[in-house]
């Protein structure tokens, strides 16, 4: 295992190789994005030699036992927010395993069909960065989920995403998108594909207190999300990347929670909480999302 730092000039690398995509500026200089590249987050993830049951509960001794996130802060101004949120990573050789705690004093979900804008419920967010393309989950606390599939479009036509038809531009779900607060990344346009579904993908919430009812005081839920390797194909069809990963293996993900109300002002809490904040409003910049380290140590106590 190594717990060695990324170099700063590195940070905003999505490609395992340590490519940059983009180049920071013209001149290696300038800067881009919103979110210093020095204080993105970094964490570690173990490996365990036993499958998890995926059922929400996140009881099971692996799950008590792994070191979680810092607690989430303000996507924008990384102030403190205003309810506890961690979350964990974890892996075996077939899966990679992703755990939320979520805070939450009054539970509400309404959204029941897949694929809805579940982030206009209070949601939980997961993202997945290949170096070309990335996966975006959400899930509210009904277990209602909502996935998409991004692809740079100056990039499409290397990987030959077409072949799978879900990733085909010509697919009624296929839409252009130019990202949301940042509208000038470097590396312009990408299309989502909002047909395409995670193949295997494993899923399960729990509530800690009574759903759509104001008048009692919830403790808050758990996620719990297991997403095969074999799944990943097109995810790391640009560079190869090992799956599972080797030790030393860099990828990054973003985890976070949109909320449908603010703590009032002063606070500056603009409704949604990351694990490492973006630094403006657009979960879409991978660029900005933790560095996780993975390690084929085992989880320190799981043996």
């Amino acid at each position: 295992m190594t717990d060695k730092k990324i170099d700063t000039a590195d940070r905003y690398s999505i490609g395992l190789s340590g490519e940059r995509f983009p180049p920071t500026g013209e001149d290696g200089t300038e800067d881009p994005f919103p979110w210093p590249a020095e204080r993105i987050e970094e964490y570690t993830a173990y490996r365990i030699d036993s499958p998890i049951a995926i059922d929400g509960h996140l009881d099971e001794p692996v799950w008590q036992t792994v070191p979680r996130s810092p607690r989430f802060s303000d996507m924008i101004s990384g102030a403190r927010g205003l309810h506890d949120t961690r979350a964990a990573v974890l892996w075996d050789r077939d899966y990679l395993y992703v755990g939320y705690w979520i805070e939450e004093p009054d539970l509400q979900a309404d959204l029941t069909e897949r694929d809805s804008f579940i982030f206009r419920n209070n949601d939980v967010e997961f993202f997945l960065a290949g170096r070309d393309g990335y996966y975006e989950f959400e899930i509210n606390a009904l277990g209602t989920i909502y996935e998409v599939f991004f692809v740079w479009d100056a990039e499409y036509e290397k990987c030959d995403y077409a072949r799978e038809p879900t990733l085909h531009k010509s697919h009624p779900q296929a839409k252009p998108f130019n990202g949301v607060g940042l509208k000038t990344h470097p590396r312009g346009m990408r299309t989502g594909f909002w047909g395409y579904d995670f193949p295997g993908l494993q899923w399960a919430v729990q509530l800690d207190g009574t759903l759509n009812d104001s008048s009692d005081r919830d403790r808050g839920w758990t996620v719990e999300l297991a997403l095969p390797w074999k799944g990943m194909e097109w995810l790391i069809a640009p560079d190869e990347r090992s799956v599972p990963p080797q030790e030393g293996d860099i990828w990054r993900m973003d985890f976070s929670r949109f909320n449908q109300y603010r703590e009032a002002p002063p606070a500056e809490d603009s409704g949604a909480w990351f694990w490492s904040p973006h630094g403006c409003r657009d979960s879409h910049i991978p660029e900005c999302y933790p560095i996780i380290h993975f390690t084929e140590e085992l989880l320190p106590g799981s043996r």
